[in-house]
């Protein structure tokens, strides 16, 4: 019988099902190899305490510190209405900060026997704020006991104590005690580095990094074994962006050459404008990509207002003039709808093919969302299938499997990261060939991350600004510091009203009975969670009734019917409203030049490419623009610096750097896929930049010289494993 590798062993077997059930539902953890690759985050000095003032806010952290002084408190409750209701605080330090820890009712009794001022421990919980402290509420605990030859500080070999990125369901150090159980299994890892490159760089072998790195004697164990393990993620992860472009080169595709005086050159001519130096260059890449007879792999990355659309607009007419379609795929109807619109009005009767009055080179330009009506939609859907519309926009409505082209040559995906890769695929493969694809971004990407998420795609940067666009100046609210501050973001939104102007206001929630339903009844131990997120519904209703009482004030999100919503930015856009309260439906692409103000409520709950984005809807025109980011975090928090280093600059790179380095490391793969597991483990994108490049071309030498690795069995396996479906479909998705 055969007998299952020693890395491939189901946990259940070797831990038992219970363990195996959360590590495989909660840490995504399956077999001994993936607990063997699930490497501690950081290590503790048994002695050392952890620096309480850095802890992460929301996030499962494991501290070791010592018990300063433990109080229960009783009081009345709707539980306990004779006052017999109990809360244990304890508060925990590391010799200079303090942290509080709080057990509610039946479950203070254990801690408070054995929680001691003195006593030190490893704790593991969820950070939250209460009363504007931080706090772990009900943290799990381990006792650790001095010099005493307990068991507790033998499973704790060595002086190093690894710290696992963990859960609520199972802590770091029931991690590190299953993980001394697979260890033996080790020595059978296959190893995925060829011979010479290993030797070449002076690495350990792959069994003595997962030694080194679980079970470190000194400091020098754990360098070694990080950089052997960076380079198995680097060199893995590059080969197989190497064999993906070296499949690609083999596809054949139809080169697009724009016919001498055509559609492009009518185009250009009617231009009220120069193109930027900048947008002329990109547009020569991609023509010269568009040329060739294998299919276009470019990712079209700019700073908000950079020109990207128009870039990408003039790549669709190369194509409609040499005999092609062009689709353009948008994240939301509301997008969708304002491309389409722009489009045709920087088409002009270009874009009015088989129209009375239409110029003789024109082509029709077709909109195809899901909620269009019956009629309109069967009209679009044959303009596409008979070849009439060379270019159309939509939602993913155009990969429906009715949705049929004639001859569909180049596809553009507007903000790529929005979209899974089996919606992409499904548009790629409605081309009698491969079409051309270009990928457009408004997030600013650093190169190093551009080359290890999009390794297969070619990158084309704007990163000059358009003529007549506007400098946007952004401060920091700090509402619950100071009130005033916010009272005075609301005067300057009327001042801006009083000068012809319009304003923006994002809130992170919309606040109806949808809304309501998700929230789970909270227990008297959840009292502390932060307060829900500011709802556009009720934020729009108390401007309305306080601070802009007497602006016209709508609101917009995305449940509203889609009429509904194309109507509000329709009367925004004309002028008919002086503030829209949104969602982030209006984060991309949305295109109103007389707004300058935009006040982001809760700002702390967006990402910092999401801000920059927000930011990007204002100061489009000729007039200034000014963004106000309204937090009630303290000034010490990490959320506040992430804030203030928004308002510092303007530069999206910079900002997805600063992104990048406060984001844990290791979602760079993972973006695209909810829920699947990051590859990237050791290596940070950021700081191992000369890894990566390096690891790139070592790739691209290995297959080149053996596209199938028939003789690398070792970094087949690694493939495999890093390659699961999902990632093997994230990485196509060209």
């Amino acid at each position: 019988m055969d007998l299952v590798p020693a890395l491939e062993e189901p946990l259940k077997k070797v831990l038992g099902p219970a363990t195996a059930k959360v590590m495989a539902e909660h840490l995504g953890l399956h077999s001994v190899g993936d607990l063997l690759h699930h490497y501690p985050r950081r290590y503790e000095e048994r002695g050392q305490l952890t620096h309480l003032a850095d802890l992460p806010m929301d996030e499962h952290v494991t501290v070791v510190a010592q018990v300063a002084d433990a109080r229960l408190h009783t009081f009345a409750s709707a539980k306990a209405p004779r006052g017999k209701g109990q809360r244990l605080e304890v508060t925990i330090t590391d010799g200079s900060g303090r942290l509080q820890l709080v057990f509610f009712g039946n479950g203070v009794h254990k801690p408070h026997k054995e929680l001691l001022p003195g006593t030190r421990a490893l704790f593991a919980g969820k950070v939250s704020v209460f009363n504007r402290r931080l706090q772990l509420a009900h943290p799990a605990y381990e006792l650790l006991r001095g010099e005493d030859v307990s068991e507790t500080v033998d499973s704790w070999a060595g002086a190093l104590i690894p710290i696992y990125p963990a859960t609520a369901k199972l802590e770091s150090w029931k991690i590190a005690k299953s993980i001394q159980t697979v260890l033996p299994s080790a020595g059978e890892a296959l190893d995925p580095l060829p011979v010479a490159l290993r030797e070449g760089r002076s690495l350990v072998s792959l069994p003595e990094a997962l030694l080194k790195i679980h079970r470190p004697h000194t400091k020098a164990d754990i360098t070694d074994a990080r950089n052997r393990l960076k380079w198995d993620e680097a060199f893995v992860l590059q080969v197989a962006l190497a064999r993906r472009r070296h499949a690609d080169a083999q596809l054949p595709a139809v080169a697009r050459v724009p016919a001498p005086d055509g559609l492009l050159t009518a185009f250009d001519a009617d231009l009220p404008f120069t193109l930027t130096d900048g947008q002329q260059k990109v547009s020569r890449e991609i023509f010269d990509d568009l040329a060739t007879e294998h299919p276009m792999h470019r990712l079209l990355q700019g700073e908000v207002g950079s020109g990207k659309t128009l870039v990408a607009l003039r790549a669709m007419l190369a194509v409609v003039d040499a005999g092609g379609q062009a689709a353009m795929l948008a994240p939301t109807e509301v997008l969708a709808q304002q491309h389409h619109r722009s489009i045709v009005e920087m088409m002009g009767e270009l874009a009015e093919g088989g129209m009375l009055g239409g110029s003789e080179q024109a082509t029709k330009v077709v909109l195809l969302t899901g909620s269009m009506g019956a009629a309109a939609r069967r009209q679009a859907l044959l303009d596409l299938v008979t070849g009439e519309a060379g270019i159309v926009i939509g939602t993913h409505a155009l990969i429906e499997d009715k949705v049929q082209f004639h001859d569909l040559g180049l596809v553009v995906v507007d903000e790529q990261h929005r979209f899974g890769v089996e919606q992409r695929d499904a548009l790629r493969g409605k081309g009698k060939q491969p079409p051309h694809l270009l990928v457009m971004t408004a997030t600013p990407i650093p190169r190093t991350v551009a080359m290890t998420v999009f390794g297969d795609l070619e990158t084309s940067v704007l990163d000059q600004l358009p003529a007549g666009r506007s400098p946007i100046a952004s401060h920091v609210v700090p509402s619950a510091d100071k009130p005033h501050f916010l009272a005075r973001a609301w005067e300057r939104v009327r001042e801006e009203v009083g000068n012809g102007h319009q304003a923006y206001v994002v809130c992170p929630r919309i606040g109806d009975d949808e809304d309501e339903s998700k929230k789970a009844r909270k227990s008297p131990e959840d009292e502390a969670e932060k307060r829900p997120p500011l709802a556009v519904l009720d934020v729009a209703e108390q401007l309305a009734k306080g601070p802009l009482k007497g602006l016209r004030v709508e609101v917009l999100h995305g449940r509203m019917p889609p009429d509904d919503k194309d109507a509000v930015m329709r009367r925004f856009a004309a002028g008919g409203t002086d503030v829209l309260v949104a969602t982030t439906v209006i984060e991309v692409g949305v295109n109103v030049p007389n707004s300058t103000a935009i006040v982001i409520m809760d700002a702390d709950r967006f990402g910092v490419s999401q801000l920059h984005q927000l930011r990007g809807r204002v100061g489009r025109g000729s007039a200034p623009g000014l963004c106000l980011l309204v937090t009630d975090m303290p000034e010490a928090s990490s959320a506040r610096q992430r804030l203030n280093a928004v308002a510092a600059t303007l530069d999206g790179f910079e900002l997805s750097r600063i992104d990048l380095e406060q984001r844990r490391e290791g979602d760079v793969l993972g973006q695209a896929q909810s829920g699947a597991r990051s590859s990237l483990r050791v290596l940070a994108v950021i700081d191992d930049e000369e890894i990566i490049a390096e690891a790139r071309e070592e790739a691209a030498a290995v297959v080149a010289a053996d596209p199938e690795l028939e003789h690398l069995p070792g970094l087949r396996t690694a493939l495999d494993a890093l390659l699961d479906e999902d990632r093997e479909q994230y990485l196509d998705k060209g």
